[in-house]
Order: C-alpha cells, then structure tokens, then sequence
C-alpha cells in the first residue's frame, strides 16, 4: 500500500502528464520574456538606479509591469484557438472536455480568453523563472560534494562548506522535489482553468446546437425522401410482379399491363431517387435534379397502385395546383407513404382517399379495411412517423387509428403559414 502511494505521489510530479504540464508553462514564460525584456530595457533607460535583471525586488517590478501590456495579445483572433490547442495537447484535460475551435465571437469569450492568457503567462513566467534559477542550484547541491571545493567560497554554496558531505545532495533533491511539485501545482491549476475560460461561450454552444440540430433536420429529410419515394414503388413493384405471375398464363393482357406498370413505375423511382440524391449534390457543378413530384402528379400514383391490384377510389377538389408548392409536396409524399402503408400491411384492399381544401387547410384522409391478415412490420414502421414529421415540420396535425375494422390516417396541413 505504501509503495503504491510513492508511485502514485512521484507520477502526480514526474510523470508524462506533469512533464507535458511543465512545458506548458514553460511555454507561457517564453511568451511573456519579450515583453519582460522591453520592460527591463525602458526601467534601465528611464531611471538611473534601476538594476531589472539582477536585483530581485527590480524582477518583480518589471514582470508586474510587463505581464499588463503582454494580456491585450489574447484579443488577437488567432491567440484563443492556439492557446486552446497547446492547453489539449499539453494539460492533460480530460477526453469530454470541450474547447473553442475558433476565434472569440463575444465580449464575454474575449474576456475569459484574457483571462486565461494572463494565468498562462502570470503562472508560467513565475515557473519559467524558478525553473531558471532554482534547477541550476539543486544541480550544484547535488554535485558539491564531488566537486573541489572553489563554488563553495563565495555566495549562498558558502553555507554548505562546512556542513557534512551527504547534506548538500539531500538539500538539492530536496529543492528539485519542491520545483517539481510547484510546476505540477501550477499546471493542475491551468488544466482545471482551462475548460471554463477557453470552453465555447453560451452563444458559441447555441450556435453549434443549431448546427448540428440543421444537419440532423437535413439527414432525417433525405431518409423520408428516400423511404417514401423508394419504399412505395418496391412495394407496388412486388405487388404488380406477383400479380402478373398468377395471371401470366391465363390473363397475359393483365400481365403485359402490370409488367408495363413496373417498367413505369421503376422509371419513376428512378428519376425520384436521382432528385433526392441530388440535395447531397448541393453545391457542386452538376446539372439541377429533377423537381420533386407534387399533388399534380397523383394521377399517375394513383395508377401505379391500381395497377397493383388496389383499388383507389379518389375524393379531391379540381383545383389542387392552387395549393402552396412545400405543401402540395409534402401532402404528395404523405398519400404515397399512405398508399405503402395499405399494400404492405393490408394487402389488395379497396382504399378511399379524399383530399378537402378551405382558406385555412387541406386535410388528407386514407381508410382501408383490415383483416386478420393484417400483420404489423416486427420492427416497428417508419412511415407513419415520416408521415407524422412531415405534418410537424408544416405546423399541422397527424393522427390515426382503427374504427370497427377500418383503418383510417388524417392529416391536417395549415396553408396560411406556407404561402
């Protein structure tokens, strides 16, 4: 137990972490030494007495002074994405922690990357400078007593010159202890600060939220375009084919027109799948794809289906290209997913379509009886869900159910919102 607690105690100051840490401030040191400099060379210029670089007391002064006009640096746009670079490569910070990527868009980012800066610099000059002063001084500690005895005549190695030999090694390891838990303090420090002052601001977050909530909007919109679109035409596709195959031999008329059905209606999917496809191509030098189809195109998704064997009986105004494009499109892919729903979990079953329009709306709504064949997809089906955020994303209202062995799907499409 007491050797895994020495292990632990020498990794926390002189492991791999520790040591990247100490580079990082060391880093932080280098950045401010111009300053520190510029700042020693005006004090030796301006005041007579002024000794910057030996006396102690001037030290300090002139990194007080040097560390203010050094700060200012961070509101340079390139400053905050380094610095959140060098902190993940160099501090240790955990896997979820999460840093800006990019300049400061806000008072309130620039403000806590100033901050940041200044902790970087104020901490790492501190570092760097023991780090200067104090190694040398555990090297020659150690080394005293293996050398002749000229460094201890003058300064502070006098002090040592007679004390026993084994007192000054000790003393050094004892100083190079104390350098090291200082810079592992100081870098545990910064990797702590590091996540709340170069972290995303509140803006940066809601921004990404956005971004990424926009590209799931645009995924989950190319699946419903490719389920509906693909999904009906496979469906109509396999009921057509086993049509034509019961009837090939005694009804070839019936054949040829359900073979000729799926020549049309595979060309159709085709030409949707190409314009799906195409909003990937956003962008790039390709020809523009095909419009998707809309309420003026239901005669031939009607025929398609009846094609199939299924009856469709339609109910619907004359004057469907009076209807806002989005929604004549939208409403265009709920009747087809509608149509899917009926042939692949009911079967060849009579259904009613009917389509009413007002100022305010136009509602959809499909029935079709259901039997004790009907089976539910043992994986849950998407389409009514399509179906269901197709009506959400146009502010409108889906619902369904059975009633005394019908099933019947309402949609209700606001039209003030779309035109």
């Amino acid at each position: 137990m007491t050797g895994a607690w020495w292990r632990r105690a020498v990794r926390a100051v002189a492991g791999r972490r520790a040591q990247l840490r100490w580079v990082h401030l060391v880093l932080g040191g280098a950045l401010l030494m111009p300053y520190y400099l510029l700042t020693g060379v005006v004090f030796a210029m301006l005041l007579r007495d002024a000794v910057p670089f030996t006396s102690l007391v001037w030290q300090l002064g002139t990194f007080g002074l040097a560390l203010p006009l050094a700060v200012p640096t961070a509101l340079l746009p390139l400053v905050r994405p380094l610095e959140a670079t060098a902190a993940r490569s160099l501090c240790g910070l955990p896997e979820s922690a999460e840093l800006a990527a990019g300049p400061a868009g806000s008072w309130d980012a620039r403000a806590r990357t100033l901050l940041w800066y200044g902790l970087h610099l104020a901490i790492g000059g501190l570092v760097s400078g023991l780090t200067l002063s104090l190694l040398p001084a555990s090297a020659l500690l150690i080394a005293l007593p293996f050398v002749d005895g000229s460094y201890a005549d003058e300064g502070w190695p006098h002090a040592f010159a007679s004390a026993p030999h084994a007192l000054a090694p000790l003393a050094g390891v004892l100083l190079l202890g104390v350098i090291m838990g200082i810079a592992a303090a100081a870098g545990a420090l910064l990797a702590r600060c590091a996540p709340a002052l170069l972290g995303p601001a509140p803006a940066e977050r809601l921004a990404a939220a956005e971004q990424r909530a926009t590209r799931l909007a645009a995924r989950n919109r190319l699946a419903r375009e490719l389920h509906d679109s693909v999904g009906h035409a496979l469906s109509a596709v396999t009921l057509q084919a086993s049509a034509a195959r019961k009837v090939l031999a005694t009804d070839p008329d019936f054949a040829r027109e359900a073979l000729a059905a799926i020549e049309e209606t595979t060309r159709d999917a085709v030409g949707e799948l190409d314009s799906v496809l195409g909003l990937l191509r956003e962008g790039e030098d390709r020809p523009a794809p095909a419009p998707s189809p809309t309420l003026m195109d239901l005669d031939g998704l009607l025929a398609r289906t009846r094609a199939a064997g299924v009856a469709v009986e339609l109910a619907a105004p004359g004057a469907l290209d009076r209807l806002p494009p989005v929604v004549s499109r939208e409403a265009y892919r709920i009747v087809q997913e509608g149509l899917s729903n009926a042939l692949r979990h009911a079967g060849r079953v009579p259904v009613r379509l009917r389509i009413a329009e007002d100022p305010k709306k136009v509602e959809i709504t499909m029935e079709n009886p259901v039997n004790g064949a009907t089976r539910a997809r043992p994986t849950g089906g998407r389409g009514l869900r399509g179906i269901a955020e197709r009506a959400t994303l146009l502010r409108g209202t889906c619902a369904w159910d059975t009633v005394d062995g019908v099933w019947r799907l309402t949609v209700r499409l606001p039209l003030e919102a779309s035109r």
